[in-house]
């Protein structure tokens, strides 16, 4: 039996409360990042089934209305700064780490981390950080420009992965004159350094 088939058969629980909760369009999004999460775990040596498992939940309050998204994301009490409380587009990650700890019974603090940074990000990240992170801007379903480009990098080197995400990420909030949060400018400033860094000692 492969891990895929296992962790599909294992979380079908939670596949079934996707489905009564989410858009078809949001449910295949959540099945595809599970599926790239696995992959990204495999080859990168992480936790194949939290892997999995934070990738197919991390979107689980996407499609909640915002007053209730903004508050669960206050009351999550992890961290959540006042500019990604002023950006709606950021309320779903804390909302959803909030949501699968108490009404899911789910306390694995990386897998929670994993959830809640999914969108904004932090600096240095764990391995089953940057592999959700990662794993929802390359899933299957993703049609964007540098698609590809990225989808290459992550598979190769997780970390230079973050950067070019991040670069990419953060060009793309300025152009719709967006707030950059304080953890966003931090994962930003870990990881270009480390690229410089990597450069510098080619």
């Amino acid at each position: 039996m492969s891990k895929l088939t296992e962790y599909k058969e294992k979380y079908k629980e939670y596949e079934q409360l996707l489905k009564d909760t989410l858009s078809k369009k949001r449910l295949t999004h959540s099945l595809n990042v599970a599926e790239q999460c696995l992959r990204l775990a495999e080859r990168h040596g992480g936790d194949t089934e939290k892997a999995y498992l934070a990738g197919l939940l991390h979107d689980i309050k996407k499609e909640e209305t915002p007053q209730a998204m903004k508050s669960q994301a206050a009351l999550s009490e992890m961290d959540v700064s006042e500019e990604e409380l002023y950006t709606p587009a950021l309320w779903h990650a804390p909302a959803g780490a909030y949501h699968i700890r108490t009404k899911l019974g789910i306390t694995d603090a990386d897998l929670l981390n994993a959830v809640r940074y999914h969108t904004a990000g932090r600096a240095d990240m764990t391995v089953l950080e940057k592999i959700v992170y990662l794993g929802d801007m390359t899933s299957e379903d993703r049609s964007y420009k540098d698609v590809e480009k990225f989808r290459r990098v992550c598979m190769d080197d997780l970390d230079e992965a973050m950067y070019d995400a991040l670069k990419f990420s953060i060009q793309e909030t300025l152009g719709k004159h967006g707030l950059i949060p304080p953890c966003t400018a931090g994962a930003y400033n870990f990881y270009a350094a480390l690229h410089n860094e990597r450069k510098k000692n080619k």
